[in-house]
């Protein structure tokens, strides 16, 4: 880790983290069309999808803390990208900072770190969604090898109006099958 990023670890997620976890994304939920929530959570309705991202396997849950006082600034994730048996070895990631934490490389820690985690696991693709525009979140997939496959036009609705989402994909690496 260099030493513009020291005072960020990256570790996986815990239930004790929850109730930040939580803040985090109803922030995005309030205030951005990144996320199509459109009514914020209670740390209980949180707790499936906190339980949903182990330790171990393709569904990771990583988190950035502050190294002196543990806050939390920021999450990745890995979550499967359809139900259906066959999706299996493709995720879906994404990434949320707290919103007084952007600009310090905490997205790309935490990218780094699931990537990382994800490497021995049975996952052949990842793929994100990003409501447009944003260009910080496109930088920031461009730089791990995503590539850009296509938008979905005005996929969601929000704040009274619609919102694109473009789809990018990244090749893991091949694990025997």
């Amino acid at each position: 880790m260099s030493s513009e990023h020291a005072e960020v670890q990256v570790r996986p997620g815990i239930e004790g983290d929850l109730d930040a976890l939580t803040a985090i994304y109803n922030h995005y939920v309030r205030e951005t069309a990144i996320t199509f929530d459109t009514a914020i959570f209670s740390p209980e309705e949180r707790r499936p999808w906190l339980l949903s991202h182990p330790e171990d396997g393709p569904h990771r849950l990583m988190v950035a803390t502050d190294a002196d006082s543990q806050e939390i600034l920021g999450y990745a994730t890995s979550s499967p990208y359809r139900p259906k048996p066959a999706y299996a070895p493709s995720v879906e990631t994404s990434v949320y900072v707290a919103p007084d934490a952007g600009r310090r490389g905490i997205g790309t820690l935490l990218y780094g770190a699931l990537f990382d985690a994800l490497a021995g696991e049975d996952v052949h693709r990842a793929y994100a969604g990003i409501a447009q525009p944003n260009e910080a979140s496109e930088r920031l997939h461009a730089g791990f090898g995503f590539r850009y496959v296509g938008t979905y036009h005005e996929v969601g609705r929000k704040f009274g109006r619609y919102w694109d989402v473009a789809w990018y994909e990244k090749p893991l690496p091949e694990r025997p099958l």
